[in-house]
C-alpha cells in the first residue's frame, strides 16, 4: 500500500526579482493538487462517485462505464467514456492463479504533446513533453490476493460474547454511550465458523434495565431456531428499543440468570451464563455521539489505516481451460465502493423516502414501534395521539405481610419526561385457563376482590401512585386489604402523557387558516424595544398571545412589545391565536451590541 501522506504542505513565498525555477513552478503546482486530494480522502473517503458499471458483453469481453472515482490518495479518476475491453489484453490476466479475479482502476499520469526545447546544453533532450494528461487504467489481480481493509478499531460499539463453540460465534453489541429519550438498536450476530454440518438452537434473556421494548419490557429475549449457516456467513438479528430519561450516567446489560440454553445438532452446548455490558446514559442527541466518535480519530490514525491506490470495480468468475477461458458471472454489489456526494443529498432522501416509515419502526426480531414516546403524532381528524409507556414494577412485602400494612414500590421512571403524567397499575398474576389448558398471565385493573372467588392467586389490595412531575418518575404504594403469603407483588403499569393545553382542541378544521409576522425577523441592540405585529391569513382577526421560546431571551408583553436582552444573541418569539393555539407562527430577534433596526423581508433572506 502507497504512502497516502501528502502533508506538511509548502508553497511558494515570492520576492522582488526572485529566480524562478522548473522546480519552484513544480512545488507550485504540487501545492494545490495534494491540498485538493488532502481534502479530497478527508471529506470523501474512496471509492466510486458515479457510474463505472461493469458488464460482460460476451464470454471474452468487458465493458466499463464512464464514470468518476477517487482513490485513497484523493486523486480524482475520470472515465470519460465507455471502454471496451477483450479481458486478456488487460494488465495483469496473464499473473492470474485462481478462477475468480478482481477488475480495479488505478489513476494514471502520462505526458503529451511534444514539443522543440529551447535548452540545447543537452542533445537527449532536444524534444520535451509540454503537458501531462491524467488518465487511468484498468488491471486484473487474483481476488484473494486483495489486501484485507485495515479498519482502526471504535469505541462506538460496546460488545459481549454469547456462545464461542467450534462451529458457531453469537455476539451482542449496542452503542457503547446512548440518547436518553431516543431510540436504540442491538445487535445479536451469529456467524458460522467451521465447514461442519451443524444447526444451532439457542434461547437467552438478557435484561435492560435502563430500556424499554414496544412492549414496555426491560429485556430482550433471544430465540435463535435450528439456524443453519455457510462457513463465515453472519446472520444479524436487530432489536429496537426506547431509551428511558433515567437520571443515571450508567447502566448494565445482563444476562438472565438460568435462561440460557444452546444447542448444536440437538447436543447440549457450554455457552456463557453470565455476561454484562456496561453502556453509558448522555444528554447529547444521537447525531452528536456519531460526530464525535468519527471525528476524534487523529491524522496519524488515518494514515494507519488509509486506503490503496486503487478502486475495486467487480469480482469476475472465470471458466478456464487449457486453451480459453469464459466470463461466467460479473459480481459488483459485494465489492464496489460508493462515495457519498453532497450534489446527489436530495436524489438521495428522494430515494430514501420508500425505505424509511416515519409512522414506526420494524426490526428483524419481529419488534414494532407504533410510536416513539417523544413524538406527538396527529390523527386523521387533526387531534393528538398521547404519549403512552408501559412496564411491569414489583412491590416486595417481606415475611408474614399482614392485613392493613402499606408497602411501596422503588421510584420508576416512565420515560415520557417531566410534566403532568396520568399512570395506572394493574395486579398481574398467573391463572389456569380452561380454554387454553395451560396456565395464562391475566392483569386486574380496579378492584381485585370482584375476581378473589375466582382463583386464590388474586391479592386483595388497593393501591395510590404518586407521580413525581417534576423528575418524571412514580412511587407505587399498595395497601393489602388481608393477610399475605406472598413476598413479592406484581404490577403492570400503564403511563399517559397528554399534549401541553396549547396543542389540544383541534377538532374544528384549521385549515387554510395562518398568521404571520408583519417583520419575521428584525435586528436591534440589546435593551431595545421592537412591537411584532400579525397579519391574518384565511381567517378573521383574532386575540393573539405572545411567548418566549426559552428563559433568558428578553421579554415581551401581552401586547407584542418585545425588550431585547443583554446579551447578543438570536431569540425566537412563538405568537399563536389565544382561542387557537394551534394556529401560530414565529418571529425571530437578532440581538447585537449596537443596534440595526428592522430587518424585515431582506434582513430574514441574510439570515
Amino acid at each position: 500500500m502507497n504512502n497516502t501522506q501528502i502533508y506538511p504542505f509548502e508553497r511558494n513565498r515570492y520576492y522582488p526579482k526572485k529566480r524562478l525555477s522548473s522546480a519552484d513552478y513544480q512545488a507550485e503546482q504540487d501545492y494545490f493538487n495534494n491540498k485538493r486530494r488532502f481534502l479530497n480522502s478527508l471529506m470523501y473517503g474512496s471509492g466510486v462517485v458515479c457510474g463505472l458499471g461493469v458488464f460482460s458483453l460476451d464470454d471474452l469481453s468487458i465493458l466499463v462505464e464512464s464514470g468518476v472515482a477517487i482513490d485513497g490518495m484523493g486523486r480524482e479518476i475520470v472515465v470519460e467514456t465507455s471502454d471496451v475491453k477483450k479481458l486478456s489484453s488487460v494488465e495483469g490476466f496473464e499473473s492470474l492463479k485462481t478462477d475468480i479475479a478482481s477488475l480495479c482502476l488505478r489513476y494514471r499520469e502520462e505526458p503529451v504533446h511534444k514539443v522543440y526545447a529551447i535548452d540545447q546544453t543537452d542533445p537527449d533532450k532536444e524534444y520535451q513533453y509540454n503537458r501531462v494528461k491524467e488518465s487511468y487504467e484498468l488491471f486484473l489481480m487474483d481476488s484473494g490476493d486483495i489486501p484485507e481493509s485495515f479498519e482502526m478499531e471504535s469505541e462506538f460499539l460496546t460488545k459481549g460474547s454469547l456462545l464461542s463453540s467450534e462451529n458457531f460465534s453469537i455476539s451482542f453489541e449496542i452503542p457503547a454511550t446512548v440518547s436518553r429519550g431516543k431510540a436504540v438498536m442491538a445487535r445479536v450476530s451469529v456467524t458460522k465458523l467451521s465447514d461442519n454440518p451443524a444447526r444451532l438452537t439457542y434461547n437467552g434473556v438478557l435484561q435492560t434495565p435502563a430500556f424499554a421494548t414496544a412492549e414496555g419490557e426491560s429485556e430482550i429475549n433471544i430465540e435463535i431456531q435450528e439456524l443453519e449457516l455457510s462457513k463465515g456467513e453472519t446472520v444479524n438479528y436487530d432489536y429496537w428499543m426506547m431509551v428511558t430519561k433515567a437520571p443515571t450516567v450508567e447502566t448494565n446489560i445482563i444476562l438472565k440468570t438460568g435462561s440460557v440454553s444452546c444447542f448444536e445438532n440437538d447436543v447440549a452446548v457450554n455457552a456463557p451464563a453470565n455476561l454484562s455490558i456496561k453502556v453509558l446514559l448522555s444528554d447529547m442527541q444521537p447525531r452528536e455521539l456519531v460526530n464525535r466518535e468519527i471525528g476524534r480519530m487523529s491524522l496519524e490514525l488515518k494514515n494507519i489505516g488509509g486506503q490503496g491506490d486503487y478502486i475495486r470495480l467487480a469480482d469476475l468468475k472465470l471458466v478456464r481451460t487449457e486453451s480459453a477461458y469464459i466470463i461466467e458471472t460479473v459480481d459488483e454489489s459485494s465489492v464496489k465502493r460508493y462515495v457519498t456526494a453532497p450534489a446527489q443529498e436530495m436524489t438521495r432522501g428522494d430515494y430514501l423516502e420508500y425505505f424509511v416509515k416515519e409512522a414506526g419502526l420494524k426490526a428483524e426480531s419481529g419488534v414494532t414501534f407504533t410510536s416513539l414516546p417523544e413524538a406527538v403524532g396527529k390523527n386523521d381528524n387533526g387531534g393528538f395521539y398521547p404519549e403512552i409507556a408501559a412496564g411491569v414494577l414489583e412491590i416486595p412485602l417481606g415475611e408474614n405481610a399482614r392485613r392493613g400494612s402499606i408497602h411501596y414500590s422503588g421510584e420508576i421512571v416512565h420515560g415520557l419526561g417531566k410534566g403532568n403524567v396520568y399512570v395506572e397499575v394493574g395486579y398481574e398474576y398467573v391463572r389456569e385457563d380452561e380454554a387454553l389448558g395451560a396456565n395464562a398471565k391475566s392483569t386486574i385493573y380496579g378492584n381485585p376482590d370482584i375476581f378473589a372467588n375466582d382463583q386464590r392467586t388474586v391479592v386483595n389490595a388497593e393501591t395510590a401512585v404518586r407521580v413525581l412531575n417534576d423528575k418524571g418518575s412514580f412511587v407505587v404504594g399498595a395497601r393489602l386489604l388481608g393477610n399475605v403469603d406472598y413476598l413479592v407483588l406484581t404490577y403492570r403499569w400503564v403511563a399517559i402523557k397528554f399534549p401541553a393545553g396549547n396543542d389540544l382542541g383541534v377538532s374544528e378544521d384549521f385549515s387554510g387558516k395562518s398568521i404571520a409576522p408583519e417583520t419575521p425577523t428584525v435586528r436591534m441592540g440589546t435593551k431595545e424595544n421592537h412591537y411584532f405585529g400579525v397579519r391574518f391569513i384565511n381567517m378573521e382577526k383574532c386575540s393573539v398571545t405572545y411567548e418566549l421560546t426559552e428563559s433568558g431571551s428578553g421579554s415581551i408583553s401581552a401586547d407584542g412589545i418585545y425588550t431585547a436582552p443583554t446579551k447578543p444573541g438570536v431569540y425566537e418569539i412563538r405568537i399563536y391565536c389565544t382561542d387557537m393555539p394551534v394556529v401560530c407562527t414565529y418571529a425571530y430577534a437578532i440581538v447585537e451590541k449596537n443596534g440595526y433596526g428592522e430587518a424585515g423581508s431582506e434582513g430574514a433572506n441574510r439570515i
